[in-house]
Formats: C-alpha cells, structure tokens, sequence
C-alpha cells in the first residue's frame, strides 16, 4: 500500500458555510446582504480593494491603497515603482498572502493597462492570481 505524504490544509474559517467571513465586492444588489464564503474569497476580495483604492481614500488609514486607476493616464508608467508599491501594500495590509508575480503590460496611445498578480495563501499555499484590465 502505497504511503501518502501530503497534506491538505483547510482553513478553520471555510468549514462553517453558515458563516461569512467577510465583505463581498462591489458593493451591489447580489453582494449588498451576501459575505464572502472562503478564505480564499475574501483573501481576492481584500486584494482587489486595496489595488483599486487610491492612497487617502480610506478612512483612518492614509497610506492604504495602490490606486491603480491613476496609473491609467499616466505617460510612462515606472513598472518596477509600481511593482514595489503593490508588494509593500500586500505585505503590510494583506500579510496572509505573498505575491508570487506581477505582470504588467501598458498600450501607449490607447491607455489601456493590463495587471496580472499571481499570489499565495499562505496558510495552506494554494496560488491564486487575479486580471485587471482598465481603459479610458
């Protein structure tokens, strides 16, 4: 008989599915009275607030926030500034994740930006990554 030696980490938070575990976004009519189920939920859901609000926009915490619609018209977008600026906003405001990698690709003349950012939880290191695409 073969001897598995893997194991399978379930968070203590996803085994109650009568329990939300927090805020789902945005913020609509399907997410108004409806909280995140997971911890991997939440987790994506806490990383997409913070990347999409700007630094001063949250209340008691002035250094909160990527801003990443700023960079949008923006004309040369320093990749490696904003690449730094995500990794700090995630290890200070998100420290049960770490970021994997970021991939960011700009057009010029449209203004279009692509981010993808690949992270993983750490307490079971499962990889997860989300897109955000923003256009004028």
């Amino acid at each position: 008989m073969p001897i598995i030696n893997s194991t399978r980490r379930i968070s203590p938070l996803d085994i109650n599915k009568n329990v939300s575990i927090g805020v789902a976004f945005p913020l609509d009519d399907t997410n108004m009275f409806k909280g995140t189920q997971t911890l991997k939920q939440q987790v994506k859901s806490n990383l997409i607030n913070l990347l999409l609000t700007q630094a001063g926009e949250r209340i008691n915490e002035p250094n909160f926030g990527v801003g990443l619609k700023h960079y949008l018209f923006e004309p040369n977008i320093n990749k490696d500034n904003l690449n730094e600026s995500i990794n700090n906003q995630i290890n200070f405001y998100i420290p049960e994740i770490s970021l994997v990698d970021t991939i960011i690709d700009t057009t010029d003349n449209e203004h279009i930006i692509f981010i993808k950012i690949i992270y993983s939880i750490k307490s079971n290191q499962e990889v997860d990554a989300i897109q955000l695409n923003f256009n004028n």
